[in-house]
């Protein structure tokens, strides 16, 4: 649901990357056998500091996130934390000795370096992720221009109203789109008056000023809240220095509002959309763990077998191999700070929506109460510890893992007893854990596109 992306790396960097794509195969592999040396520490700043040293590659990936999400946008505001995030590479005052700083500026300075930087903002957390070599002069300026974007921001007027008119854009567009209707409806029928049931429109966006943007900066980017991630071709003394560089001098912060709990039980609720698509598009969910649950292992085995692993799951073979309802359904879930969704979503011809749906909803009955089979379980295992070597085969994935360990506070052991986590899943786990976490009767329904005739009870932006 937290999932961060960053910029393309540049041309430079691309070509770095492609001389060492053998030693990185290699680096997977080893990874993968052998335990993932983390260190973890707090900063004097008070972050909190987690590292692996990986000195096959002359690279260097560097994530700091800082509990800025978007669950924090204030009302009427949603998007402001996604616009702070985006809007802190377009202008930096001096600080720490070095100079002010416009857009332009700041692109060619990471083009010297051959450096690829961008922020981001999720639900829960916000921040900027850097991708550099480890030469020198190359490593230190890069890191040092990252400090600076994130320590001093200057929001310029113009820059933020273009940065806006942009987001609008895609906001007005993604609207006429029957996913993006169907996910919002969705996100807002399971989480009524909580923040992660919002999601930005274009009158949100509007009404976001500069004033909003360099507050909600000085509110969340602080240390206290930030969690450095570092992965790559340097030593413990240097990533201590780095951490401290990117840390020192960030405001002081507030402290975050208290989060108003998640109502667990939503009841069930179908909604009803018009839209011209030739196809329905049907999503269903719920709340349901948080990250860290002690049943998560078992409802991501679980969940392979109900419709995370592709064409080998139950409701593939259910709704689009035997009776060909659709060319795609697939299940979720989606751990957050706060417990966070489990969905179900498909694509349907508009005349098989109804079967389409309730065959969906028995498959999932009947997978709550039974479990899944000693066969399905033990390909399940098998496909996902077969495949763990390709969560961890490069800096950038390991990074992910490692950023998700530090934000999450999960065990710095996590990844070397991921796959005998998985390995002692059984049948009696993963339905009892899924009777725990998924209420087939109590799911919000939202069907865009459906057949004509009916009601609607939402409409399409």
């Amino acid at each position: 649901m937290d999932s961060l992306s960053f910029s393309r790396p540049s041309a430079r960097l691309r070509r770095a990357l492609a001389v060492a794509a053998g030693l990185l195969a290699g680096l997977g592999a080893a990874t993968a056998q052998a335990a993932i040396p983390i260190e973890h520490w707090t900063a004097s700043t008070g972050a909190r500091v987690y590292f692996v040293r990986s000195p096959s590659i002359p690279m260097l990936d560097i994530n700091v996130d800082f509990d800025a999400g978007s669950r924090y946008d204030p009302p009427g505001k949603a998007g402001l934390a996604t616009l702070t995030a985006a809007l802190l590479d377009k202008g930096t005052g001096a600080v720490e000795g070095q100079p002010a700083r416009d857009e332009a500026q700041i692109a060619d300075a990471f083009a010297d370096t051959g450096a690829s930087f961008g922020g981001a903002a999720g639900g829960d957390r916000g921040g900027i992720g850097l991708r550099t070599l480890t030469s020198n002069p190359e490593l230190t300026q890069s890191v040092t221009l990252a400090a600076q974007l994130i320590k001093a921001p200057t929001f310029p007027e113009a820059v933020v109203a273009r940065e806006k008119e942009r987001m609008i854009a895609a906001i007005r567009e993604g609207d006429t789109r029957p996913g993006v209707i169907a996910d919002k409806l969705l996100s807002k029928a399971i989480y009524p008056n909580h923040p992660y049931g919002m999601s930005a429109t274009a009158e949100s966006v509007a009404s976001v000023t500069r004033a909003d943007l360099e507050r909600f900066w000085r509110a969340n980017y602080a240390a206290s809240r930030a969690v450095v991630t570092l992965i790559g071709a340097i030593d413990r003394r240097q990533a201590e220095q780095i951490a401290e560089l990117l840390t020192r001098g960030l405001p002081n912060g507030a402290a975050p509002p208290a989060m108003p709990p998640v109502k667990m039980d939503i009841g069930a609720s179908v909604q009803r959309v018009p839209h011209p698509a030739q196809q329905a598009t049907v999503v269903l969910g719920q709340p349901a763990i948080a990250r860290g649950d002690p049943d998560y292992f078992a409802l991501l085995v679980g969940n392979y077998v109900l419709g995370g692993g592709g064409f080998s799951s139950r409701l593939t073979e259910e709704v689009r191999e035997k009776r060909g309802l659709t060319y795609g359904v697939d299940s979720y879930f989606a751990p957050s700070k706060q417990p966070g969704p489990f969905g179900i979503g498909l694509q349907t011809s508009k005349a098989q929506t109804d079967e389409a749906l309730a065959l969906v909803r028995q498959v999932l009955k009947r997978f709550v109460e039974e479990g899944p089979t000693e066969a399905e379980l033990k390909a399940a295992k098998d496909n996902l510890i077969n495949g763990f070597p390709l969560r961890i085969d490069s800096n950038r994935k390991l990074l992910t893992n490692v950023a998700n360990i530090g934000w999450y506070g999960l065990p710095l052991d996590y990844l070397d007893t991921w796959t005998a986590q998985i390995a002692k899943v059984d049948r009696q786990h993963v339905r009892q854990a899924f009777q725990r976490h998924v209420r087939p009767d109590a799911m919000a329904t939202v069907i865009v596109g459906g057949p004509a005739g009916g009601a609607p009870t939402a409409a399409a932006r």
